[in-house]
């Protein structure tokens, strides 16, 4: 009987030790890992959402990467047509300032040309009058015969 005794006791301080821990050490445990279990959860859940904004995020400054070169392209496309079309400008600029001089220089030289012709004409006339009153044996009056001189230099 006594080792029924025993078995007796034992089961009933097993019995209250696991009625104890029932009551007092197990409801603990089971929150620390319900606590832990959800930490764990949202933990992930965050980890799941920060990947998703990460992978958002690089995307996006793909995106922008890709618009600001495209930008980038273009403004440099614009500079090399914007600097075409002023070497172009200053090239034509350039052609009509030339022609003005050239046709600036062409005036002059008519205008020399004829004072020098005019003057050769007053000189041969002059010279002409001269010669005349040599071979007449007597002066020729070039004031007085100033429409003859005229009409002379004129057919020169």
């Amino acid at each position: 009987m006594n080792l029924n005794l025993t078995i007796f006791i034992q089961m009933v301080s097993f019995g209250l030790l696991v009625w104890l821990t029932m009551k007092f050490v197990w409801p603990p445990l089971v929150e620390a890992m319900k606590e832990r279990r959800d930490r764990i959860a949202e933990g992930l859940a965050a980890a799941e959402k920060g990947s998703k904004q990460l992978e958002e995020a690089s995307d996006e400054a793909e995106r922008i990467l890709r618009e600001a070169r495209e930008e980038a392209s273009g403004i440099i496309n614009q500079a090399n047509r914007r600097s075409s079309e002023m070497i172009e400008e200053a090239r034509a600029e350039a052609r009509r300032e030339s022609e003005r001089l050239v046709a600036n220089a062409r005036s002059q030289i008519e205008q020399e040309t004829e004072r020098a012709r005019g003057e050769l004409r007053r000189e041969l006339a002059e010279l002409t009058a001269l010669g005349a009153g040599q071979i007449l044996g007597r002066e020729v009056d070039a004031s007085a015969h100033e429409d003859l001189v005229k009409r002379l230099a004129s057919e020169l």
